[in-house]
């Protein structure tokens, strides 16, 4: 007994007898409303603690030496065959890598950007083309002339016409002139146009008949096209159907595929042409590309280090002309980085609203040679590449991603225009971390609001109900 009577005068909250308190309506609404704030601010609270909150550092880059860079890319270049289109990449420690097919694809594309055919092939390139060893510079010609008025009349005529397109001032035409017109003259002799007519050996002086030449699309020089009667043309779309020849060009290699051609064509008594079986034909005649653009997508992988991605026309056996060059293009696609998925950077966006706003920054614009910018005119972006990536509270990396900034430009060259990206990655990468919220603070905040609220309340309804009695006091001496 004694024990709980002294344990009951350490009581902090005495208790006031029920009979000794006084209810009145002011302390009522201010219970209410004590009581309403206090719900209020407790939902804010635990909103707050519910939230995700992150912190955002700048740091050194913690990629691993010999790390590599994804980059995506879907470009369109309107005026750019896919017969000769070529993705290069080269950076300051040495790489150069030409002509990348394995991760590329191209599909032929109208000045409209729509699609004109499936994808286009570029083959197996040769090591070395072929020529005559001996060039006789008093041969005979053999192959005829065709020009804009009598190409169309010539390709139907003949089942097969193969046509030389050159230009005068191209050296591998020249090295081509003497074993194409021997060729023409075997298979003339062989096959009298007049008599036999099955195949013809022809020419187009590109320099001469620079409409004609780029309505068959040829940018590269020489370009050998096989046209075959009736088929050369698609009714749907207009666009051309024909073959070009990438073999050997002396003159053995080039009279054995024009056999190889007429052999392939029907007798009377069949309705199919026969299939060529033979393999060195096979190799060295492909698809020629349906119309005179390209889009270019795919991916490449590249060395962290400042370096370059240049689109270009290439061959190993083509001239080109630079100033009919034009690299104007669209820009469908450039990202850098493993994919992101839509969702989620949606997701991340809840949390972090700025994040993902620059990582495609060039997507959907366009980049024109206009016709006061005048010929070889190379369009180059510089392009800085900086890391973020996001941590969780434990560690995890939940994404990472690179964003960029680019400036564009135009520039005259020397060489064949080109499109060029510079690329520059930053050595420092954003590291943006969710951060840890305790439990103790969040239900120290709630006390202190419960607490907080009932003591100001209690000051207020003390305040206000003495100065009520005050006013009666007033008022009763008033009437004394």
């Amino acid at each position: 007994m004694f024990s709980a009577t002294k344990l009951k005068s350490v009581d902090f909250y005495r208790k006031i007898p029920r009979d000794l308190t006084e209810a009145s309506l002011s302390g009522a609404g201010l219970s209410i409303v004590a009581a309403l704030s206090m719900m209020f601010l407790f939902g804010m609270e635990l909103s707050n603690y519910l939230t995700v909150s992150t912190s955002t550092a700048v740091i050194v880059d913690k990629s691993a030496d010999g790390e590599f860079l994804r980059i995506e890319f879907n470009i369109s270049f309107p005026a750019l065959s896919c017969e000769f289109a070529s993705v290069d990449v080269s950076d300051v420690l040495g790489t150069h890598r030409l002509n990348i097919t394995k991760t590329v694809r191209k599909f032929s594309i109208d000045s409209n950007l729509r699609p004109t055919g499936a994808e286009f092939h570029s083959g197996t390139a040769a090591n070395a083309v072929k020529h005559d060893d001996e060039v006789d510079q008093e041969s005979v010609e053999g192959s005829f002339s065709l020009t804009t008025h009598n190409f169309d009349n010539y390709v139907h005529q003949f089942p097969i016409t193969v046509v030389n397109f050159y230009a005068p001032w191209c050296s591998w035409c020249q090295r081509l002139k003497p074993s194409w017109e021997k060729t023409a003259k075997i298979m003339k002799e062989r096959y009298d146009p007049e008599m036999d007519g099955r195949i013809l050996l022809a020419k187009v002086d590109c320099t001469q008949e620079g409409d004609l030449c780029k309505r068959n699309h040829i940018q590269g020089y020489p370009s050998i096209r096989i046209f075959r009667k009736g088929s050369d043309v698609r009714s749907e779309h207009g666009h051309h159907e024909h073959e070009s020849y990438y073999g050997d060009r002396d003159t053995e290699s080039l009279v054995k595929f024009a056999e190889d051609l007429v052999a392939s064509l029907p007798t009377e008594s069949q309705k199919l042409a026969l299939e060529d079986k033979s393999n060195a034909s096979a190799h060295a005649k492909r698809p020629a590309p349906s119309s005179g653009g390209c889009r270019i997508e795919g991916y490449v992988r590249v060395k962290k280090v400042p370096g370059n991605l240049i689109i270009s026309a290439r061959s190993d056996a083509h001239s080109f002309d630079a100033s009919q060059m034009n690299m104007s293009h669209v820009i469908n696609n450039l990202s850098f980085g493993m994919k992101v998925t839509p969702r989620a950077f949606s997701d991340l966006k809840l949390l972090i609203p700025y994040i993902g706003s620059s990582h495609d920054r060039l997507n959907g614009r366009s980049f024109s040679n206009t016709r006061h910018l005048g010929a070889n005119v190379t369009i180059e972006h510089y392009i800085q590449i900086v890391k973020t990536e996001v941590v969780d509270r434990t560690g995890y990396k939940l994404i990472e991603e690179y964003e960029y900034t680019a400036h564009s430009s135009v520039a005259h060259s020397a060489d064949i225009p080109v499109a060029k990206f510079h690329l520059e990655l930053s050595p420092m990468q954003v590291l943006i971390t969710e951060n840890q919220k305790s439990f103790s603070h969040f239900i120290t905040n709630v006390c202190a609001i419960i607490g907080g609220v009932f003591t100001v309340a209690g000051i207020l309804d003390s305040i206000l109900h003495n100065t009520i009695r005050v006013m009666k006091k007033v008022e009763l001496g008033k009437n004394f």
